[in-house]
C-alpha cells in the first residue's frame, strides 16, 4: 500500500513558497473521548455530517462539475438538508484536489446513497432525517464552540445513534476531528471517513477510516459502487469495533487514476518561480471575495 501523503509539512512548505507569513498552527487535542455504540448496528440510525455546500441555483454562479471554485458558494452557519431525496451537495473548497479527479461522482464525497444501500441490505436500521453541512473555518474556537455546539443540538434532535463525518479539504479534516470529539463528549459515537490521515491524527479524533485518495474522495474511488459500499461498511465496522480513541483503520482500496497524485498536490518543490507567482496572484485575487484563508 502507498504510504500516506503528509499534508501538514506539504501545506506548510507550499504557503511558505507562496510568500505567506507564519505557518498556521493546527489544533492538537490532549483529551479525546470514545463512547461505544449502545445497540447492534442493524438497529442503529446513522447521522451524516459533512463540509460540502448545497447546490444553490439562486446565486447565479456556475456550480457544475469542473467549474472554478468561487467564494459565492461559501456559507457561514451550519446548514441542514433533508436526507430524502438525497441532497445535491457540491465541493466549494480551495484546497481539494482538482487535478486528478473531476468529482463527477458525488458518492466519492457524499455517503448518503451508499448508506441507503447498506440500509437496504439490513446493515443499518436507517439514516437520520437530515444531513448537516459545517462551514470550514480556520478558527478552531469557532469550529469547536459555535459549529460544534450547533451540530450536537441538531444531531440530538434527529434521534440518531451514531454519526459519520466526512471532511473534504485539509482544514475540513481538522474541523471534523474537533466536532467528532465534541459529539463523543456528548455521548454520541462517531467515525470520520477522511483522506488526510496525518491531519486527523495530529488533531486527535475518536475513530478514523482512512482512504488514501486525493482530497475530495473520502468515501472511495469514483464510479466504483462496490468499493464505495465496502468503504462505508468498513467505516461502520470501525465505529463498532474500536475500543480506544485515536483508532485509525486504513482502506484497502487504491486510487485508480494517476499513481503520482501525491507528488503533484500543492508541491512547491516541483513548481517554477513563475508558477508560484501565478498561484500567489490567483490566491490573492480570490481571497477578498471569500475570505479563502478560512478554507
Amino acid at each position: 500500500m502507498q504510504d500516506p501523503l503528509l499534508y501538514l509539512p506539504r501545506i506548510r512548505a507550499y504557503y511558505k513558497a507562496l510568500g505567506y507569513g507564519a505557518p498556521y498552527v493546527w489544533a492538537q487535542q490532549t483529551d479525546v473521548p470514545l463512547v461505544r455504540l449502545k445497540k447492534p448496528l442493524t438497529e442503529a440510525r446513522i447521522g451524516v455530517v459533512t463540509t460540502t455546500a448545497p447546490f444553490r441555483p439562486d446565486i447565479g454562479v456556475d456550480q457544475s462539475i469542473g467549474a472554478p471554485v468561487t467564494g459565492k458558494t461559501k456559507f457561514k452557519t451550519v446548514l441542514s438538508h433533508p436526507v430524502d431525496p438525497t441532497p445535491d451537495l457540491r465541493l466549494n473548497h480551495v484546497a481539494y484536489d482538482t487535478t486528478h479527479t473531476t468529482h463527477a461522482d458525488p458518492r466519492t464525497y457524499n455517503p448518503v446513497d451508499t448508506l441507503k444501500a447498506l440500509q437496504n441490505d439490513g446493515v443499518i436500521a436507517g439514516l437520520g432525517p437530515r444531513v448537516h453541512s459545517v462551514p470550514t473555518n480556520r478558527s478552531q474556537a469557532t469550529t469547536r464552540d459555535e459549529y460544534g455546539a450547533e451540530v450536537i443540538a441538531r444531531i440530538r434532535e434527529d434521534g440518531v445513534d451514531a454519526v459519520v463525518l466526512v471532511p473534504i479539504c485539509p482544514v475540513c479534516h481538522q474541523a471534523m476531528a474537533l466536532i467528532a470529539t465534541g459529539l463523543e463528549a456528548a455521548g454520541m459515537p462517531t467515525v470520520i471517513m477522511g483522506a488526510a490521515r496525518d491531519i486527523v491524527e495530529h488533531v486527535g479524533a475518536p475513530r478514523l477510516f482512512w482512504s488514501n485518495m486525493p482530497l475530495g474522495n473520502p468515501c472511495g474511488p469514483p464510479d466504483d459502487t462496490a468499493s464505495q459500499k465496502d468503504s462505508a461498511l468498513r467505516a461502520l465496522t470501525t465505529l463498532v469495533d474500536a475500543v480506544a480513541p485515536r483508532t485509525t483503520v486504513a482502506s484497502d482500496h487504491q486510487w485508480p487514476g494517476d499513481p503520482n497524485w501525491q507528488q503533484h498536490y500543492s508541491n512547491a518543490a516541483i513548481l517554477s518561480a513563475s508558477e508560484i507567482a501565478e498561484r500567489r496572484a490567483a490566491f490573492d485575487a480570490n481571497k477578498p471575495k471569500a475570505n479563502r484563508l478560512d478554507q
